[in-house]
């Protein structure tokens, strides 16, 4: 899902559900747990709807080395759930601010295998502290922006 729509939807969903958690509305906007193993594959168009994404990006994604979806004899692409399961691994680690050299980095290590699983955790803690400093900002200016509110508020009463 491309990064802007999928913010819009995440915020339209809190909007209406202020107690939801934005984590558990993020998982549910991807979750990619219904993607069964067994699902045939899919060509470009149907794998850029089911995760609302541009075939574009998807060609990019591929062009990046980050997923390599099978062709079939006519050179048209075919994505597995595996290829799916992994665009939403790398549709979330976008959303999450994640560089495309960071993505390349990690999937060039999950794809050396079990050797690698320090090094892809130690990518993953760094991204979750830098995710964890931009909450902090967002916080810091969504305190900032409601202060300025309630001041414009008592002014026009």
């Amino acid at each position: 899902m491309a990064t802007d729509r999928l913010i819009s939807r995440l915020m339209d969903h809190l909007a209406h559900e202020p107690d939801a958690s934005a984590v558990t509305v993020l998982h549910e906007l991807l979750d990619d747990s219904t993607i069964e193993d067994a699902a045939p594959p899919v060509g470009i168009a149907e794998a850029a709807a089911l995760l609302d994404l541009s075939p574009h990006t998807l060609r990019y994604y591929e062009d990046e080395g980050l997923v390599r979806p099978a062709r079939t004899a006519g050179g048209y692409r075919e994505y597995s759930a595996f290829d799916l399961r992994r665009l939403v691994f790398l549709t979330r680690m976008r959303v999450s601010g994640m560089t495309m050299a960071d993505l390349r980095r990690y999937i060039a290590l999950v794809e050396q295998g079990e050797t690698t699983v320090a090094e892809r955790r130690r990518i993953m803690l760094d991204q979750r502290d830098r995710i964890e400093r931009r909450i902090r900002e967002l916080t810091l200016a969504l305190e900032t922006t409601e202060y300025k509110i309630r001041t414009y508020t008592r002014g026009s009463a």
